[in-house]
């Protein structure tokens, strides 16, 4: 193992950043978390904002910088962090996102189906725990919840974690969308616990709104943006293409870590059970997907040739979007004119339309609330204690349909 003597990163947000100990600098020069400098934080969102290439190496970092922030203020509050229990929610928060695979929640779920990042997070903790001589016991711990101390865990995953805090702000800083920007600093002072659950002092009560807000716009402005919409369910269906032509004996270019994803349908079981395919997983990254998708951009199959050169150019799926479902009469006519364009005949135009539909709340006040702390010691939800924006509102479910199919078949 290297030694950290005194290692700074200068990040672009926060300027100078300093590791807190050699295991989390063990940790950092990693293979497993050097992977996540090839993968991209915001998947295709680049086709969109062209400055979103930053990576889930640069917000691992950052949510880690602010975790320790966040640890300083709580113990000047009086809250009991042992040097233990603050190296290890140092680890968990670094760690948080080791399980995406390629162009992160893109292809989540289609490379290995029924397996989220965070089941593949703690995989890959529990493999650096054997590494490390059990030095993540703790940590894990507190990343799966299952420690004594609950508010350690919401400051990983909760609806004002660390997490959100960095990347609301880095996004918005690499996409140019600045209504998502976010003030942490103020956001991390105001932290406190409150039987044993974070929560906000009172006063940094609209510094809550605007966090909710920022994250409301962002949602619609970049991460559900209509066009990345289109661009990452083509990618889907590229991946999905190549899985039927590969397990069907076709003989199709892919780099080796990718061709073990391609010829095999892996579940969950296949993890808990072949020690060696997380290591597999671990080679996999952003490079395999667009190399091997450059190459099937002339594979004689013509969905997977078409779909990749559409990709690749840009020439993407035109996309409509509506509050209520498309009707049965519009989808059968746009795949009537799909078939008829490309002359196909047993269904292949499926692979040219995607009809599925997107929700989001910027606030959900069932999984778990955002509570304001008032000097007499009282609790109230942000929803309630709002007197300026309308947070209940911003709770409610939003439901968008869409229907995506290529630009040349439209009526």
């Amino acid at each position: 193992m290297q030694t950290n003597k005194h290692k700074i990163l200068n990040d672009p947000i926060y300027g100078f950043i300093t590791l807190p100990g050699n295991l989390i600098f063990d940790l950092i020069e990693h293979r497993y978390f050097q992977r996540l400098r090839r993968i991209t934080q915001l998947g295709l969102s680049y086709l969109v904002y062209p400055g979103a290439y930053h990576t889930r190496f640069h917000h691992a970092i950052g949510a880690m910088h602010l975790m320790q922030n966040a640890v300083l203020i709580l113990r000047q509050k009086g809250l009991e962090i042992t040097p233990e229990e603050e190296e290890s929610v140092y680890i968990a928060i670094l760690l948080h996102d080791i399980g995406h695979g390629p162009f992160s929640h893109a292809l989540e779920n289609t490379l290995i189906p029924q397996v989220s990042h965070e089941a593949l997070s703690v995989k890959f903790m529990e493999n650096l725990n054997r590494d490390f001589n059990g030095k993540l016991t703790q940590a894990i711990s507190i990343f799966t919840n299952n420690y004594h101390k609950k508010f350690l865990h919401q400051l990983i995953s909760s609806q004002l974690d660390m997490d959100r805090l960095d990347y609301l702000r880095r996004d918005s800083f690499y996409t140019g969308v600045t209504e998502g920007a976010v003030n942490s600093e103020r956001l991390i002072s105001m932290l406190n616990v409150k039987d044993d659950q974070l929560v906000i002092d009172a006063k940094g009560i609209y510094s809550v709104e605007k966090f909710i807000v920022a994250r409301r716009l962002m949602y619609w402005q970049v991460y559900l943006h209509k066009t990345v919409i289109s661009a990452e369910f083509m990618l889907v269906k590229i991946l999905k293409r190549t899985k039927e032509l590969a397990q069907s004996g076709k003989d199709l270019f892919a780099t080796s870590a990718l061709k073990v994803f391609l010829n095999n349908d892996y579940d969950w079981n296949d993890f808990e059970n072949k020690p060696n395919l997380i290591d597999e997983f671990a080679k996999l990254d952003d490079n395999d997907i667009m190399a091997s998708i450059k190459e099937w951009c002339t594979n004689e199959d013509i969905i997977l040739s078409e779909l990749s050169k559409r990709l690749i150019h840009r020439n993407l799926l035109k996309i409509e979007m509506s509050n209520d479902p498309f009707s049965a009469k519009k989808l059968a006519d746009i795949k009537k004119r799909v078939a008829k364009h490309f002359k196909f005949k047993n269904g292949e135009e499926d692979y040219f339309i995607i009809n599925q539909k997107i929700a989001n709340h910027a606030y959900n006040p069932k999984s778990d609330r955002i509570n304001l702390l008032y000097k007499d010691g009282t609790l109230l939800d942000i929803r309630e204690a709002a007197d300026q924006l309308n947070i209940s509102a911003l709770s409610n479910t939003v439901v968008k349909h869409f229907v995506c199919y290529p630009d040349e078949v439209r009526a």
